[in-house]
């Protein structure tokens, strides 16, 4: 019902940045909060940052003021913008949205994105 589709991965230099973005699309009534996660090989996935319809956000501790979340409602899409980025940043960033899809209908449903690799070279 619903597809997220991310975008803006790739290799980068220790150091640089990276802007991720990930739009949502199908049957959409409202998206409310979203969010990004990241799995590195052999680790759990783990929660980066949110941002709910009304803009507030919340981030990871882990992060120490690097990334910013943000989301362009009338789009449907999150964006995470990443700077000094370091190897210990390379995993595959998810992206996730809380859905409903029907206005007569409360019933709201969690979706991920696909995931994009982001690998930092030192």
């Amino acid at each position: 019902q619903v597809q997220l589709v991310e975008s803006g991965g790739g290799l980068v230099q220790a150091g640089g940045s990276l802007r991720l973005s990930c739009a949502a699309s199908g049957s959409i009534f409202r998206v409310n909060d979203m969010a990004w996660y990241r799995q590195a090989p052999g680790k759990q996935r783990e929660f980066l940052a949110a941002v709910t319809s009304g803009g507030n956000t919340n981030y990871a501790d882990l992060l120490k003021g690097r990334f910013t979340i943000s989301r362009d409602k009338a789009k449907n899409t999150v964006y995470l913008q990443m700077n000094s980025l370091n190897p210990e940043d390379t995993a595959v960033y998810y992206c996730l949205a809380n859905v409903q899809s029907r206005p007569w209908s409360s019933s709201k449903n969690d979706y991920w994105g696909q995931g994009t690799q982001v690998t930092v070279s030192s």
